[in-house]
């Protein structure tokens, strides 16, 4: 019996995988296969007329059979990457996506000095994506991840030490700033800011797939915002800024509360890739301080 090569077996996925509605097929069949066969996606094309044995066909079978069940890739592989570092990922965190990337950008741009000393909280780690690629960027900072999940903490942990930063990085238990003393230079966090009524609107890749306290924000989607908001003051330098991440049109509403807690509010969201607004840089000047002149901040 004549088995399937490479290239056989990527078209034929590629189609069952359309057929399922997945917006990425060929892309996602090329992944799935690389992982089936235990190899980089960039060697399959000089692999094409190869015959894929018994074994690997049969996993890849299954795999391409939960993609188009909307199982996310992430979660068949075990693996995501993220400001090109590879994260292990779970059923118990946020998958990491590559709008998330601008709240790093957004932050490395604010702290232009690479050598810089910084102290740097992440709120709600997860996989520890964020908190990672800030401290591969700059490698005298120290970090602190909080994270109410313990096996959000085991991942991140297992992630940041696999990346060469464990030794830099300290993980705490704990409901966003509630427990933390500062000052810290940069605080950025990827908060859940769902509205709650909306998540079961969303793909079944998020709506099924990705953990519920990840993605509800509550009511208005802005909880989280707002419980992060009470401590944010107290525990930011006096130089420091923190970058939250948004959720399509949440800009005004974010900003509003940073406001109202005397947070000063550094010009307009940085946009992702896509254009949205998505990265929201606030500055700890304003809080419970005054201008020159005896005036209180706008």
């Amino acid at each position: 019996m004549t088995r399937p090569t490479v290239g056989a077996l990527q078209r034929r996925a590629a189609s069952q995988l359309r057929a399922a509605g997945i917006e990425n097929a060929e892309l996602d069949a090329r992944v799935l296969l690389a992982y089936a066969l235990g190899r980089d996606a960039a060697q399959l094309i000089a692999a094409a007329d190869e015959p894929v044995s018994m074994e690997a066909g049969e996993r890849f079978a299954q795999a391409v059979a939960r993609r188009a069940a909307r199982e996310p890739v992430s979660h068949i592989t075990g693996v995501r990457e993220f400001w090109s570092l590879p994260f292990s990922v779970s059923r118990e965190v946020l998958v990491p996506r590559a709008e998330t990337e601008t709240v790093v950008e957004a932050a490395l741009q604010e702290k232009p000095n690479r050598g810089a000393a910084l102290r740097i909280l992440d709120l709600g780690v997860g996989s520890g994506a964020i908190l990672a690629a800030l401290l591969f960027e700059l490698p005298n900072a120290i970090g602190v991840g909080v994270d109410r999940s313990m096996a959000a903490l085991a991942l991140a942990r297992s992630n940041l030490e696999s990346l060469g930063s464990g030794a830099r990085a300290y993980l705490v238990r704990g409901d966003w700033g509630q427990s933390l003393s500062g000052p810290f230079d940069l605080i950025v966090a990827n908060p859940p800011y769902i509205p709650n009524k909306e998540i079961g609107n969303l793909e079944p890749e998020v709506s099924v797939h990705d953990p519920a306290l990840a993605l509800d924000g509550g009511a208005d989607g802005l909880d989280c915002y707002r419980a992060i908001l009470n401590d944010l003051g107290r525990l930011l330098a006096l130089d420091g800024i923190a970058v939250f991440e948004l959720g399509d049109g949440q800009e005004p509403g974010v900003a509003e509360l940073a406001r109202q807690a005397h947070i000063l509010v550094n010009g307009s969201a940085v946009r992702d890739l896509a254009g949205r607004p998505r990265a929201l840089v606030l500055g700890s000047g304003g809080y419970k301080k005054t201008l020159g002149d005896g005036r209180e901040p706008h």
